[in-house]
Parts: structure tokens; C-alpha cells; sequence
């Protein structure tokens, strides 16, 4: 009997999965912080004998390589791959026994990348499962354009053909094990369903469900931008990874706080956002540890520029160390940890305004103000506030100043990257106003919404 066990990662949107038969265990696409996988092991009374990759992962550091060594486990990974460490090669076709209950059979299923492998999960000769990595998703795909643009037709059309492959070879019943849809921007949109099937994936998804041409199709047209930071991902998992460090980090005074923020460096503080906008050191960025903090982080972050954290407990502080090195982001240059008030030594701490929609409609009648929509294209192109300005949010801090003069209220979906946003224009000197609040209400609130097709929707007071 076998029995998947899937790993989540929510702020990076990932499964990593670690399937055994009570005795051993393979894991599949792990994460960088492998603790997490060997503390289930041990609850679980198993030995990991195997460790596998779908692809050389995009969106994250993968935790495999130094998961294999630790284990003493053979490292799966697609022979093709010009790896810079040793491993167990595998291809097509090929069949890897993990103990007696369970079998992987090795599928290529190219298309998120051109050595993309599909695991088929074998149990007492009967097809239980597949483990698809980026590959076919629940109601999606993987997306084929991370490689560049002149890779991405060619990859879209093999992602059709694997996910046709797939449904070909596989029986109705064959449960699917993703890595990617549940948030990841390596999927070319998000997962509503927590589990899928074979079956399932014939009666909904555009990948089986359309032909080649179709798919492809409407598979660009909804890509939007991806975060900045997937660039150095490759690299560094065809190098070899090397274990996290998550010790503790140099402890900041004031003084080298400020030190930090005069010389460039990014001073991030982890505090929610009510707290932030309350009183912060000038010169700091909003980045609180929830939903995508090492996404959106990464994203704006200039590679390599040095990090401090500002925390309220060493917890917090851990656990944001915990989603950067997932990403790379190994070690922060320092932390600090406590109050606002300490971190500034006694010196006058900035504020700003959170406020609402309704707030905005109603300043919009008496004064003129600049209204900056900081959403990805595709959002911005779905529906936006009549007479904004749009700069994506990871496009802020090189084009700050394209941001008209005035007092800037600044928006997104939900509150997180307007925070943000409203940080970055804070420290170059910009009065802002930052909407805490749905996007959905917008309208409701009395604001005229600019549509996809060109027209005003007047929404009565």
C-alpha cells in the first residue's frame, strides 16, 4: 500500500510530495528547507532511499541535492540536464524501483522546460498516480515561456503534446500530484481544486479539452509577468545548491541601520501593514511574511543587494529567513528585532495613511490627486480605476519617477503590493496614500471602473 504525503509550500504556491510504502520513500521536487521532509519522515517511520526532480526548477532552490546527500539517497534527475554534481541519470522509459510496493516510471513530458520528466507511481502493478512537476496541473499547465521568448511557442506546443501524452498512457483513475498551480507563477493560471484526477483533467482542462492550435493560443495570451528573480533559479540548481544557513543573523543597532539605508541597502520591514504604516524607520520597505513575501520580495529586490530584516520577534525574523532561502536569498547582511521606536534610536519615525476606496471617491471630488495602480497587465487590462496611472509594482523602483507630481493613492487587489508600493515612493520622498482594501469593492464604492471593452460603468452613489 501506498500512501503520497504532499509537502506544501503556500507562499511560493508548490507541493513537494514524499510517497511511501511504510517502510521506504522516494520525495519528489523538494524544497530547499529539507527539514521539513526529514521531520516527516521520522513521524512517518520511513527511510528516503530516493529523491527526484521533474525539471531544474524556475521558481525556487531546489532542497534535492543536499536532501539526497543527508539521506544517502540516489538523486534522480533527467540525464539530459548538464548538472554540475553527481546523480542517478534517468530518461523515458526508464522504471526505478523503490522498494517492493512502489515503482516510478519515468515519463518525458517537455513543455515547462525541454527536460521536463513526469513520474508514474506504481503500486503491486497497478497505476496509482503521477507526479507531473510543471507539467499538467489541475485545470492548467505549466507555463513554456520562462526560458525565453524564443523558446515559448516550441515549448507551449510540447506542453500540449505531454499533457495528451499523459492522458493517452494513464488510466481515468490515475490521481495527479502537481508541483506547481497552487499559487506558483511557473503556472499558466491557479488551481481552484486541491486534487485531480486523469479523468478529471479530460473534462476541464484546455490542454485536453482543445486542439494544439486553440491551447497555444489562449495558453500566451494569458501569461503575464513572472518575478525577476526565477533569472538566477536555473543556474543555481544545475550548479548544485548548497545547504541553508538559518542561523540567526548580525544583530542591527540603530546605527547600522541607518548606515544601511544611506549606502543602498534594502532595509525591509516584516511588521503587518497596519503596524507599518502606523510608524517606520524613513527609508524602510513594507514586505509582511504572508501570502507571496518571498515572491514579491524577490521580485523587486536588485539581485545581491545586501537585506537587513526588521522584525517584532526573532520568530518572525526565522521565518522570513526560512521563504528567502528558498529562493535563494541565503543570509541577511543582519535583524533586527522589537519596536520601531528602537530601530530608530529615538529619531522622529515616518507614517502614512491607509485608507478605502470610498476614501478615494470621495477625495477624488474635492482636489486633484494622482491614483497609481500597481497590478500585473493582465489585472490592469481586466478592469481599472478610470484616470490611473499604471505602473506594475516590481517596475517601481526604476520608474519612481514617471509617477505624476502630487499626493499619490496608490492601489492593488488586495492591500499587499499597495503597501509596498507606498513604501518604495515613501522613501523617495512621495506623499502617498495606501488603499487597504479589495479591488472588488471599487466600484461599489463610486468609482468609475475603465473595462476591456473601452467603456465607463457609471455606478450610482
Amino acid at each position: 500500500m501506498v500512501e503520497v504525503l504532499p509537502i506544501e509550500t503556500p507562499t511560493l504556491g508548490d507541493r513537494s510530495y514524499l510517497a511511501h510504502d511504510g517502510e521506504v520513500a522516494v520525495v519528489i521536487d523538494p524544497q530547499r528547507d529539507i527539514d521539513r521532509v526529514t521531520a516527516l519522515a521520522e513521524r512517518e517511520g520511513v527511510r528516503i532511499t530516493y529523491v527526484a526532480e521533474t525539471h531544474m526548477h524556475n521558481d525556487y532552490v531546489s532542497g534535492g541535492l543536499a536532501l539526497s546527500r543527508v539521506a544517502c539517497a540516489a538523486y534522480l534527475v533527467n540525464g539530459a540536464d548538464p548538472v554540475g554534481f553527481d546523480r542517478e541519470p534517468v530518461g523515458d522509459g526508464d522504471t526505478v524501483p523503490v522498494g517492493s510496493a512502489i515503482r516510478l516510471r519515468v515519463l518525458a513530458t517537455p513543455g515547462h522546460t525541454f527536460s521536463h520528466l513526469s513520474y508514474v507511481l506504481e503500486s503491486e502493478g497497478e497505476v496509482t498516480g503521477v507526479f507531473t512537476g510543471g507539467s499538467l496541473l489541475f485545470g492548467s499547465t505549466g507555463r513554456p515561456d520562462l526560458l525565453g521568448p524564443q523558446n515559448t511557442g516550441t515549448l507551449a506546443r510540447a506542453q500540449h503534446a505531454s499533457a495528451q501524452r499523459l492522458a493517452r498512457q494513464l488510466p481515468d483513475s490515475a490521481q495527479i500530484f502537481p508541483t506547481h498551480g497552487f499559487g506558483s507563477f511557473c503556472a499558466a493560471t491557479q488551481a481552484q481544486a486541491t486534487s485531480s484526477t486523469i479523468g478529471r483533467e479530460k473534462q476541464l482542462n484546455a490542454a485536453l479539452t482543445l486542439g494544439e492550435g486553440a491551447y497555444v493560443e489562449a495558453l500566451l495570451a494569458g501569461l503575464d509577468a513572472y518575478p525577476a528573480y526565477y533569472a538566477h533559479m536555473g543556474p543555481a540548481n544545475l550548479a548544485g545548491p548548497g545547504d541553508p544557513d538559518l542561523s540567526p543573523p548580525e544583530r542591527a543597532d540603530p546605527a547600522q541601520i541607518r548606515r544601511r539605508i544611506s549606502a543602498g541597502g534594502w532595509v525591509v520591514d516584516l511588521r503587518d501593514r497596519v503596524a507599518f504604516a502606523a510608524g517606520f524607520v524613513p527609508g524602510t520597505f513594507s514586505f509582511p511574511p504572508d501570502g507571496s513575501f518571498a515572491s514579491y520580495l524577490g521580485w523587486v529586490l536588485p539581485w545581491g543587494t545586501p537585506l537587513t530584516l526588521l522584525g517584532e520577534t526573532p520568530q518572525q525574523v526565522a521565518q522570513a529567513q526560512r521563504e528567502l532561502v528558498r529562493i535563494g536569498i541565503d543570509r541577511p547582511a543582519a535583524a533586527a528585532t522589537g519596536r520601531a521606536e528602537e530601530w530608530s534610536g529615538g529619531r522622529p519615525l515616518a507614517s502614512l495613511r491607509r485608507a478605502k476606496f470610498g476614501d478615494l471617491a470621495a477625495a477624488r471630488d474635492g482636489g486633484n490627486l494622482v491614483v497609481l495602480d500597481v497590478r500585473r497587465r493582465l489585472e490592469w487590462e481586466d478592469g481599472h480605476v478610470a484616470g490611473a496611472v499604471h505602473i506594475p509594482f516590481d517596475e517601481l523602483p526604476g520608474r519612481a519617477r514617471e509617477v505624476p507630481a502630487g499626493e499619490v493613492w496608490i492601489y492593488c487587489h488586495t492591500g499587499y503590493r499597495a503597501m509596498v508600493a507606498a513604501s518604495i515612493l515613501a522613501a523617495a520622498g512621495r506623499q502617498v496614500i495606501s488603499i487597504d482594501d479589495e479591488f472588488d469593492n471599487a466600484e461599489t464604492a463610486g468609482l468609475t471602473l475603465t473595462r476591456p471593452e473601452g467603456l465607463l460603468k457609471e455606478t450610482p452613489r
